[in-house]
């Protein structure tokens, strides 16, 4: 499988980067999202990968045809335009299955995904780090398994590598789902790897203990500029989908506790593929164990509902705990004016889980900070603590990890009044 892996790399920057493409929506009805926004997306989504996105156009499907999806007429249609833009792939919006992928390349002579192809794609460009390199290819093996196994029957030839924009692979189907099978197992032993040695290390900062706030949120919506704003890290952060891939940690220092540790996360989007979710599962543990989670939403955005509950959505999926406590970091208020600014700034002010932001400007980052320390300090009993005078590591440390609200001496004794965690309480009380 080695040979595929290279593969793999080859075809994704030789082929993807300056293709031209028609991206089509199927629109079924009944979906929450505006049509344009949705195209909007997935050209985005496109473009994250450098296909140049030559035209979009949105078919309104009744009734899905089992062998192409869209109408006949629809079809033409598309065939018509894919030769107009001189466009060598289509970009689907939707699910395809084997045979409607085939049926569509074979009316529109160009090379057909779905938003899942579109989106493991990306992945597999964005992966930086071994982990994340591993978890892509895991994904990508999962969902051409499925589709080989439905379809291998009647294709001769599979695609080149685990990509999905290469040209026509010369490797033979009938040996796939045993050598896929067993490269998936040896994948997911090394993941299995990965998720204890993040388990170590999420059990020593347990350990510490030192509260985990992480950052979750759609795609875009300024994860990483805010995690730059509030650590001083330079992690990549631009106006693109999917920038950020493998989980990033920091120390932060807030209000009455002296350390906590900021995680930056993938972003989500709508349909996320299912291969994806699992396959992401070490690194979404954070989330799930997160002591706080601060739900970074553009709130410019036109479908910023239909994201938040997208968002919510995956959170459940992943096996976050519904009691677990998070802020929604309204984001991009520098992209807001006159009443829809003044709208959102009202709603903010009424809620107590929402605080409005510019993680660029800088804009409402302060009150974010003082949101979530109150929050992590919200179980917090007061103390009375009486130490020598001269313990000045004993005092610093109260000072550190807690409030100290009052402090009287008399003689050799100093007696300080202190707003602490119990936990911290009890590390004070048993440290050397």
């Amino acid at each position: 499988m080695s040979a595929s892996a290279t593969g793999f790399e080859r075809d994704r920057g030789e082929f993807a980067r300056g293709a031209r493409a028609v991206v089509v929506l199927p629109d079924q009805g009944g979906a929450s999202r505006d049509v344009e926004a949705r195209l909007e997306e997935t050209a985005g989504l496109a473009g994250a990968i450098g296909v140049v996105v030559a035209d979009r156009v949105a078919f309104r499907v009744r009734s899905p045809k089992a062998a192409t999806l869209i109408g006949s007429g629809q079809v033409e249609q598309l065939a018509t335009l894919v030769r107009q833009e001189e466009a060598g792939l289509v970009v689907v919006d939707a699910g395809l299955t084997p045979v409607q992928q085939r049926n569509l390349e074979t009316a529109t002579e160009a090379k057909v995904i779905d938003r899942t192809g579109l989106i493991l794609e990306i992945f597999g460009e964005r992966a930086a780090t071994a982990e994340g390199r591993l978890q892509v290819e895991l994904a990508h093996l999962d969902y051409q398994a499925g589709r080989l196994v439905r379809s291998w029957t009647h294709l001769e030839r599979q695609r080149g590598g685990f990509g999905f924009l290469g040209g026509p692979g010369e490797t033979q189907i009938e040996a796939d789902r045993r050598l896929i099978r067993d490269r998936m197992a040896r994948l997911r032993r090394e993941l299995e790897q990965v998720s204890r040695t993040r388990g170590l290390h999420r059990e020593r900062r347990q350990r510490a203990p030192w509260p985990v706030v992480a950052l979750v949120g759609y795609t875009n919506a300024g994860k990483s500029t805010l995690f730059n704003r509030l650590t001083g890290a330079h992690v990549m952060a631009e106006d693109l989908l999917f920038a950020t891939l493998d989980p990033t940690l920091r120390q932060v220092s807030l209000p009455g506790i002296d350390k906590a540790i900021l995680s930056d996360t993938v972003g989500f989007v709508s349909d996320l593929p299912t291969q994806l979710v699992a396959a992401f599962k070490a690194t979404l543990e954070e989330v799930v164990s997160a002591d706080l989670l601060i739900h970074v939403r553009d709130i410019s955005h036109p479908d910023t509902e239909a994201q938040r509950a997208d968002v919510e959505a995956v959170l459940a999926e992943i096996g976050v705990d519904a009691s677990t406590p998070r802020f929604e970091a309204w984001n991009k208020l520098d992209l807001l004016h006159g009443d829809e600014r003044g709208d959102a700034l009202a709603e903010a002010a009424r809620r107590d889980d929402v605080v409005a932001i510019s993680a660029l400007a800088g804009e409402g980052v302060d009150a974010l900070v003082e949101a979530v320390a109150a929050t992590l300090t919200a179980g917090h009993q007061r103390y009375t603590i009486t130490l020598d005078s001269a313990d000045g590591a004993g005092a610093a440390w109260l000072h550190a990890h807690g409030e100290v609200l009052d402090r009287s001496v008399e003689g050799e004794r100093a007696e300080y009044e202190v707003r602490l965690a119990p936990r911290d309480y009890e590390r004070f009380a048993t440290r050397g």
